[in-house]
């Protein structure tokens, strides 16, 4: 591969894998130097993983994961060790909620909540992951964590399993929502089938298959899978250097001046620190604060 590409793979990520798995079979198949993945979703989760190629990695604690949407289903009257349908059922209830009462209980859970993440995740207890301290059968709490959940569509029930379509903010464990609704309404619930259905811009629409990106070309990927490396950060003011002066001098870690008519949008306010992301010829090349007309560099990526 090509050393200098950076950018972007919207992948679709199929159930049975884990996303570690997923970008590790990419990175071997094309022989990707650097690569990451932004917004890890669970290997019995299916949909959009924004994955990161070469400098684009140092793009990921930067871009917006506040906008992911997921279709979910619940499974009504069983509590499972994971909160899905790998685990082990440890609770029963007969009492599956009716449609009315659903749709009365959902409501209370948009906007900002608090959310104890399952069991079975990637949380770190004194260094080890707390799913291998459940697979351990090691007894251990996680602590409550605060997330956005913008909006809830319930989309049906059909014998003992409901529907639903939510966009939430980063961190948001779709698994816990299931348990805790399940709680709300008396009874106990775990997720049997968990859809990401986009991520910031990236949708299904525009994604390919894992399987379908693994039996393409060195050419055909490099041309025609990877996206700039500034399409997952429209969130962000942007600005296009051109003066190799500027370039220089970020690569010093200096401030340059920023003429604001030529931003992407404009600040809220012109008292105000903003992000920025300055790029040169679509590769980005620093980020930082915005303070008046000068740009003071936090990371530079050239």
């Amino acid at each position: 591969m090509n050393k200098n590409l950076q950018g972007w793979i919207n992948l679709y990520k199929p159930i049975g894998i884990s996303s570690f798995s997923a970008i590790y079979k990419i990175k071997k198949k094309f022989n990707i130097k650097k690569i990451g993945h932004a917004g890890t979703l669970d290997p019995n989760a299916e949909g959009i993983l924004p994955i990161a190629i070469n400098k684009a990695t140092k793009l990921i604690p930067f871009i917006n994961l506040n906008s992911k949407k997921y279709y979910f289903t619940i499974k009504w009257g069983e509590q499972t060790t994971t909160d899905d349908a790998d685990g082990e059922k440890i609770n029963y209830c007969s009492k599956i909620p009716t449609n009315e009462n659903i749709l009365n209980m959902i409501d209370h859970f948009v906007g900002n909540i608090g959310q104890v993440p399952p069991k079975a995740s990637a949380i770190k207890i004194n260094g080890k992951r707390a799913y291998t301290l459940l697979r351990d059968k090691k007894k251990f709490d996680l602590s409550e964590k605060k997330v956005f959940l913008k909006s809830i569509k319930f989309l049906g029930s059909q014998n003992n399993t409901s529907s639903f379509f939510i966009e939430c903010g980063k961190g948001f464990y779709v698994r816990s929502l299931a348990r805790d609704l399940a709680y709300k309404l008396h009874t106990f619930g775990h997720t049997t089938e968990i859809k990401r259905t986009e991520v910031g811009n990236f949708n299904c629409k525009t994604s390919i298959l894992l399987d379908d990106l693994l039996k393409i070309g060195q050419s055909e990927f490099e041309f025609n899978f990877i996206y700039s490396s500034t399409s997952m950060l429209d969130d962000i003011l942007a600005y296009e250097v051109e003066k190799e002066s500027d370039l220089f001098d970020l690569s010093m870690g200096k401030k340059i001046f920023v003429n604001k008519e030529k931003l992407t949008k404009r600040p809220l306010s012109s008292d105000k620190k903003a992000l920025v992301f300055l790029s040169n010829k679509g590769n980005i090349v620093s980020f930082g604060e915005l303070i008046g007309d000068l740009f003071q560099p936090h990371k530079v990526l050239t």
